[in-house]
């Protein structure tokens, strides 16, 4: 078993899907998770059947811990191997902090930022030397540029003292850990048109929305030798929203 392995947590729409077209065409067989939407999922890999890589979807409650240890132990099973681990899955609670509850709280905490340390502490029991762990985060973890915001913006802030940790737990070994932060992604769920897109391009330099493919290829990088001396980075790809 010599083709390196990926797994795609969320990948089967929006960036997710993305990021495994991208990594299937870059040589890689890929595993993607995904919490109810099989037809979507079936869709993608239909899709992706070109590439002559083997694409392969794996059911799995994100903001489980027996989800998160299963996605793990499905990829190793199929593959025998796991070289990039892409911690995509997450979900966007939206609303003053005071009219949050308890449970949405411990939702988004769970699958925004809980799945990812567990499912990186399983990863890595199988990783070598090369391996990548890329967490998607969003330039929110850098800047919250209007009000509602403060549970995800929390959640991907995390991300980034995580991936700092990470990345000095396993430099030694020669596994990178970064974070990669979009900007406002042109997707069905988030789309490029109408009042709430206009407010949110005007907080980006270029003051437009950026592409699925524009994440995607910055963990194609990442995820490649070429980016061998990076880790414990967030790199925001997000039209200067952060700037």
């Amino acid at each position: 078993m010599t083709t390196r392995v990926a797994l795609v947590t969320g990948g089967s729409r929006g960036i997710g899907a993305a990021i495994v077209g991208q990594l299937a065409r870059d040589g890689y067989d890929v595993a993607f998770s995904y919490a109810r939407n099989e037809k979507a999922a079936l869709e993608t890999v239909e899709q992706l059947k070109s590439t002559g890589r083997k694409i392969v979807p794996v059911q799995a409650d994100g903001g489980s811990v027996a989800g998160n240890k299963h996605v793990i132990a499905e990829t190793v099973k199929i593959f025998g191997r796991l070289d990039v681990l892409v911690c995509n899955a997450g979900i966007y609670p939206y609303g003053p902090i005071d009219e949050m509850s308890v449970e949405q709280i411990e939702q988004v905490l769970n699958l925004n930022v809980r799945s990812v340390m567990v499912e990186t502490s399983e990863a890595v029991k199988h990783m070598t030397k090369g391996s990548r762990l890329i967490y998607i985060g969003s330039a929110f973890g850098a800047r919250a540029p209007f009000p509602g915001v403060s549970l995800y913006a929390a959640t991907k802030a995390a991300l980034r003292g995580f991936a700092q940790g990470v990345a000095r737990d396993l430099g030694p070994r020669g596994i990178t850990a970064n974070v990669v932060e979009p900007g406002p992604i042109d997707t069905d769920l988030n789309p490029a048109t109408g009042e709430s897109a206009r407010l949110i391009s005007s907080f980006t330099a270029t003051g437009s929305y950026g592409t699925v493919q524009d994440i995607a290829d910055m963990v194609s990088y990442l995820a490649s030798p070429k980016a061998g001396y990076i880790t414990g980075a967030a790199l925001p790809v997000d039209g200067g929203l952060e700037a």
